[in-house]
């Protein structure tokens, strides 16, 4: 039974993404049937936004750096490993960092690789010389085995994005 409800699944799958490809291809190589109007003589209320076109194959946009003047991070360490943990566990640690540039420090984004693990980060401006952490929450759920995670960090530095790591050795619970 589980076998069928998968089968059809991805069947279901299959046939959306099917679907989509088509409907994009006959967009794209349909012919133009009539000129649209400028932008001036129709009115704000007429005028219709662009369709935007959704690809699941395609990864999230990164956030944008901030603007302004760009500073320096110094994290003590780039990495945290749990050790072995158990499922369902909570575990949390904290990446502690310092702002070693002239500039305030802003971070605008901070993104776990994936729902397991979530960050938690200052949304004030860290002063030069000043510290911060960067709060880590991770929750294997039923994961189990080696994992590697990731965290990562947009801030006002070159380059934009730092990236965090963690580890544990997930144990099966009783």
């Amino acid at each position: 039974m589980k076998e069928n409800i998968q089968i059809a699944l991805l069947a279901v799958i299959a046939a959306a993404t099917l679907f989509m490809a088509v409907g994009q291809r006959n967009q794209a190589t349909a012919p133009a049937t009539f000129a649209p109007l400028p932008a001036a003589s129709a009115p704000a209320s007429a005028q219709v936004a662009p369709k935007s076109t959704f690809d699941p194959l395609t990864p999230p946009a990164a956030a944008p750096a901030p603007a302004g003047p760009s500073t320096k991070v110094a994290f003590a360490t780039a990495t945290h490993d749990f050790g072995k943990i158990m499922q369902d566990s909570e575990n949390r640690y904290a990446f502690k960092f310092t702002n070693t540039g002239n500039e305030p420090l802003v971070i605008t984004n901070a993104v776990g690789s994936c729902g397991c693990t979530v960050p938690d980060y200052p949304k004030h401006p860290i002063k030069p010389g000043e510290s911060g952490e960067i709060k880590i929450e991770y929750k294997p759920g039923k994961q189990e085995g080696m994992q590697n995670k990731t965290v990562t960090i947009t801030a006002n530095t070159e380059p934009a994005q730092t990236v965090l790591n963690i580890t544990a050795n997930v144990q099966k619970s009783m």
